[in-house]
């Protein structure tokens, strides 16, 4: 789904609830929350991405035989 067409539905949804106050409320309040995550994240640069990217490919990998032998090491961790 492309950012317009969330928009598009963010918006059809938010004149379905337009006049009901209560849900307008309820609406707002978790916008609220959602804007404060956004700016409370700690989101990594670019730069720190890449660093990670690079870290994480000169560890040795791990390699399994099978779907099963994966998800027996998966659920061991």
């Amino acid at each position: 789904m492309t950012a317009i067409q969330m928009n598009a539905e963010l918006l059809r949804n938010m004149s379905i609830i337009a006049e009901d106050e209560h849900l307008l409320k309820r609406a707002a309040k978790y916008l609220r929350k959602l804007v404060a995550e956004k700016e409370d994240s700690s989101l990594m640069t670019e730069e720190e991405f890449f660093t990670k990217i690079e870290r994480a490919e000169k560890q040795p990998g791990k390699s399994f035989e099978s779907v099963e032998e994966l998800d027996k090491y998966i659920r061991s961790l």
